[in-house]
């Protein structure tokens, strides 16, 4: 079964929700393919009560990253995943890992409130410029769409320079940044380096380390990631 459902409740005032990109039988066609069994693919007036008044909110892991840039966005993430648990009742349920730190909150309220669903995540999927795949990748220019494969280049950057020997995050961070700014047109958000299973700072590189970016291309906000074994 596959779940459809463009949440209202986690865009802010200012985002895309008009705009973004909705193909409904497109979707459908290739999950025919694909032999999908069901598609449940509700209206937001289904899923939320013109008076609804109670919200799932995860307060530690959803605090940085996308979560500073885009208040309540993680509430809303939260708020309808359990909803969709509940209705749905899975035994499992599969996140991409390109959107890194929505899966590691998905998780944390999982086992927080006992819900037993089995969370998996997808690898991240790459075009064949290394652009992230991502919905909104359809609404950059040409122009625009050759300064995005700088994120890619500079997560390619930071796993070279691992492989060489660094070992100091913040340099790691720096060094990713300094990449990312050659183009002053791409207007970067943040970049991060996380210990991957926890979200937390990380100091030195060892174990699981997760580099995180974010960043503005034209009108378009892209995030991406790497995740390195150190």
């Amino acid at each position: 079964m596959v779940s459809i459902f463009v949440n209202p409740l986690q865009f802010g005032p200012r985002e895309d929700l008009s705009s973004y990109p909705r193909d409904l039988v497109r979707d459908q066609d290739l999950l025919e393919r694909l032999e999908t069994d069901l598609v449940f693919a509700p209206d937001a007036s289904a899923m939320y009560p013109s008076d609804a008044s109670t919200f799932v909110e995860e307060t530690r892991l959803s605090a940085d990253l996308c979560g500073a840039s885009r208040p309540g966005h993680f509430r809303g993430v939260c708020t309808v995943v359990l909803k969709l648990f509940h209705i749905v009742q899975p035994q499992r349920a599969y996140f991409g890992e390109k959107d890194f730190q929505q899966l590691q909150v998905i998780r944390r309220m999982v086992r927080d409130l006992d819900v037993p669903v089995e969370v998996v995540g997808c690898p991240l999927v790459r075009e064949a410029d290394g652009l992230a795949l991502s919905s909104r990748n359809v609404y950059l220019s040409p122009e625009d769409r050759l300064r995005a494969r700088a994120l890619s280049r500079s997560l390619a950057h930071a796993r070279d320079l691992v492989a060489r020997g660094e070992r100091d995050a913040r340099a790691l961070q720096r060094e990713v940044e300094a990449f990312l700014r050659r183009d002053p047109a791409l207007e970067l958000d943040y970049v991060a380096v996380k210990k991957a299973d926890t979200l937390e700072d990380a100091d030195s590189l060892e174990g699981r380390i997760l580099v995180a970016l974010a960043a503005r291309v034209g009108k378009t906000r892209l995030i991406d990631n790497s995740v390195l074994e150190v």
